[in-house]
């Protein structure tokens, strides 16, 4: 086979090889479409943290409607600062590192975790582990959904998406700690 036949068969090939990817049926298509009733019950994260020293986030969302949220699920936006150094490859740096996220609500998309079903008056608690590695004061939003994909949406008592926001000021300094010497443990002052 000639060069340019060899090339013609190499860029056919490759556009066949294109057009099968992403195909397939839709990613939202077993999300059912509607509005779902939460309340968010509890939403803590200490207010002062100091560098190095791990904190927990704790939102533990209910279910208020009656019918069954198809896929509870939070998204955080604050965990990472947007760095404005030119030519960097990821621009976002973390605030915070997440020791541990929800457990067992890892999901494809950054920021966003998802506890699966939710029946009528029952609650989820989402909970992370986290440390901070960046001193300053940060705003940490968070937002509840009722799916992954935009077709189920979760709405609070006054009609709008369940949100809110956390300030958080990071000390430079990290904690005092010594360990004990009689029982070995690390205590933190």
């Amino acid at each position: 086979m000639g060069m340019g036949r060899r090339a013609m068969a190499v860029g056919l090939l490759l556009a066949l090889g294109a057009a099968g990817c992403g195909g397939g049926s839709r990613q939202d298509k077993n999300e059912p479409s509607g509005t779902f009733d939460v309340r968010v019950v509890k939403a803590t994260f200490p207010s002062a943290q100091h560098i190095a020293d791990q904190s927990r986030m704790r939102i533990a969302v209910r279910n208020t409607g009656n019918q069954t949220v198809p896929n509870v699920a939070i998204t955080i936006h604050g965990f990472t600062r947007r760095d404005t150094q030119p030519g960097l490859a990821d621009p976002n740096k973390p605030v915070w590192i997440v020791d541990r996220g929800p457990v067992g609500g890892d999901t494809a998309y950054v920021g966003t975790w998802a506890l699966g079903r939710l029946a009528p008056n029952q609650t989820r608690v989402f909970e992370w582990r986290v440390t901070p590695i960046l001193p300053g004061v940060y705003k940490v939003r968070w937002e509840v959904a009722a799916g992954l994909n935009g077709k189920a949406k979760a709405r609070a008592a006054g009609g709008g998406v369940p949100q809110g926001r956390f300030t958080i000021h990071v000390s430079a300094k990290p904690p005092q700690a010594r360990v004990n010497p009689d029982t070995g443990a690390v205590e933190r002052s």
